[in-house]
């Protein structure tokens, strides 16, 4: 190394203060442990070694308290900057995911307004007909024939509501209810239409899980850095 900075000099060795050559591997720690001498161009310069500093207890305990404390600070710095980069790639993955889902969640969101629509015209028609098999029924008891006449016709009547009603149960395998009969009535009507405009509804239910797989992600970071906080 002395003979790259100065080509003036052919010739470097260390010597021991007995004369002992010092191999170039021998580390630098070992060299200053002792006094040596350093031939350069066979000219002797000798170099005393600084002498040993011993510390007494207190000082090496400040010395392992201040060793902490920055490697604690060096630590700290190092999980902020990670957290850091690890937030801003989330908050980039969450940005694009969402660019993609907004046509998919309008079109949905359209869909679905047009479904409701037609569910609930599905029900106010339902009780339309209730309402006019009781007119007709009614009708029938009061004014066109008597009860005595009328009296096994509604027991038909109720019997073939009841075997609709079975007929539901086969089908679906629930039991007839009216909320659960316009929710799955709701999702027919939906994947149907979704369908032909071409709402990919599997995209749109990964996508959406993705957010909220991201955006779990980032609370719980948002969390921990909160109680490290705390605790700092």
């Amino acid at each position: 190394m002395i003979q790259e900075e100065d080509h003036g000099i052919d010739r470097v060795f260390i010597n021991t203060g007995n004369g002992v050559r010092i191999a170039s591997s021998n580390p630098v720690e070992s060299l200053l442990e002792q006094d040596f001498k350093m031939l350069v161009n066979d000219i002797e310069y000798p170099v005393k070694a600084p002498l040993e500093e011993h510390m007494n207890e207190e000082e090496i305990e400040t010395l392992n308290n201040i060793r902490k404390v920055v490697d604690q600070l060096h630590a700290s710095l190092n999980i902020e900057e990670t957290q850091l980069k690890l937030e801003q790639e989330l908050l980039s993955q969450l940005e694009q995911v969402l660019q993609e889902l907004q046509p998919l969640e309008e079109m949905r969101n359209h869909i679905d307004g047009v479904t409701n629509r037609y569910t609930n015209a599905m029900v106010w028609v339902g009780l339309g007909l209730m309402a006019t098999q009781f007119g007709i029924l009614a009708r029938l008891t009061w004014w066109e024939y008597s009860w005595d006449i009328m009296e096994p016709i509604t027991y038909f009547v109720t019997y073939g509501t009841a075997m609709i009603a079975y007929c539901y149960y086969l089908a679906t395998k629930q039991e007839f209810d009216m909320t659960r009969a316009k929710d799955r009535q709701h999702l027919i009507i939906f994947h149907r239409k979704a369908r032909k405009r071409g709402l990919d509804i599997k995209r749109y239910n990964s996508l959406k899980e993705k957010v909220f797989e991201i955006e779990g992600q980032l609370h719980e970071m948002n969390y921990s850095v909160n109680e490290n906080n705390k605790f700092n």
